[in-house]
């Protein structure tokens, strides 16, 4: 069964920031956003075994497997790497994750965070792209494919080892086009010249996107009043051509009808549209950001149990509005329960998981100054 882009909708569903509600995962508002996206004909999901400390993949089950018949909807999960110590942790982890999410077979299945160094080496040491093969042709997955955090050059021995692959899961927004350590516009590029469907994360960068300071939300506003500044986001990545499916990972449901509006009778960006947001691009970068999208790989393993997303937002805010009280208001209540930026020990967890590859060390640094000194 070959992968067509045009069975998919052009809308996933991350389920990797659902609502949470006194610590867990909220399941009657995830129901709700579950139905509304359903009902508007869009119907993939996207988790990940290590997505809410595995509760992801239990809501899949609750949410969607056990409401709705198992034809109507299309789930993706992913095999970790940092979970891979032997051979038999591959179908271990498998096993495990039909169980969570309650069903036999996996309509799309990744290597998560496919990049160079430790996790791309543990794949090709547990020869995880053969035996994703293998479950393919046992029936237990329907497309096999994997996410990617690498360079470039890696992206293309992969794809010329492994022609077998189907898909390939990048990050891209319009923010990050030219970064050179996402590299989204040099990935798409590749994969678009090898005609290679691909799944998109992070449109809105974590939500960066969609929350901008209101002279870039003003300047978008001028041309199409009636859009959301997370639309133009969205609407940039599902213009360009070989983009099967959009993610948005979905917090609550005045953001899922936002996104259902913008795709349901889904308008490509004018010239004049493509001209704005390249302003808009020019103007944000005269300010020197973190490119933290708040994935929060790097929060567990923290061994001083600093949330780590949450001071860099909070440097960011500071970074942008010098004088502003509120990053500090922010940053003493968060470290009411979790560690102080101080705390840190250089252990380098945090930076060996991290995707955007910050220095986050460094930054932790800055944070202690900029919110630590008397």
């Amino acid at each position: 069964m070959s992968l067509n882009i045009a069975d998919m909708p052009k809308l996933g569903f991350g389920l990797m920031r659902l609502p949470v509600k006194d610590e867990v995962i909220d399941l009657d508002t995830v129901c709700k956003m579950v139905d509304m996206y359903m009902e508007s004909g869009f119907n993939y999901f996207d988790t990940a075994y290590v997505y809410h400390g595995g509760d992801s993949e239990k809501t899949v089950k609750k949410a969607i497997v056990e409401r709705y018949p198992r034809d109507s909807f299309t789930v993706a999960t992913k095999l970790p790497a940092w979970f891979l110590n032997s051979f038999e942790d591959r179908d271990k982890v498998f096993n495990e994750q039909c169980d969570r999410c309650g069903v036999d077979y996996f309509d799309y299945y990744l290597l998560h965070s496919v990049e160079d160094g430790n996790n791309y080496d543990a794949y090709v040491k547990y020869d995880c792209f053969n035996w994703g093969i293998r479950k393919k042709e046992e029936g237990k997955i329907r497309h096999f494919g994997f996410s990617f955090h690498g360079t470039p050059a890696l992206l293309e021995k992969i794809l010329d080892e492994h022609p077998e692959v189907e898909f390939v899961q990048i990050q891209l927004n319009y923010a990050d086009w030219d970064n050179q350590v996402v590299h989204s516009g040099e990935l798409y590029e590749i994969l678009h010249s090898r005609g290679i469907p691909m799944i998109i994360m992070e449109p809105v960068k974590g939500g960066f996107l969609a929350n901008l300071d209101s002279e870039y939300a003003d300047m978008y506003k001028a041309v199409r009043p009636d859009k959301s500044v997370a639309s133009w986001a969205l609407r940039f990545v599902g213009s360009l051509e070989g983009v099967a499916t959009i993610l948005s990972g979905m917090g609550h449901p005045e953001q899922m009808q936002d996104n259902i509006d913008t795709f349901k009778n889904f308008e490509p960006l004018t010239e004049e549209e493509e001209e704005t947001i390249a302003k808009v691009k020019k103007k944000l970068f005269e300010i020197p950001l973190i490119g933290c999208t708040a994935c929060r790989y790097c929060v567990d393993g923290c061994p001083m149990n600093i949330s780590i997303p949450d001071v860099l937002s909070a440097v960011n805010t500071r970074r942008k509005f010098p004088n502003d009280g509120r990053p500090q208001f922010f940053y003493n209540g968060l470290i009411d329960r979790f560690g102080k930026a101080s705390d840190c020990i250089a252990c380098g967890q945090c930076e060996g998981v991290c995707p955007q590859h910050l220095p986050i060390i460094e930054l932790m640094k800055e944070a202690s100054d900029k919110f630590e000194q008397a």
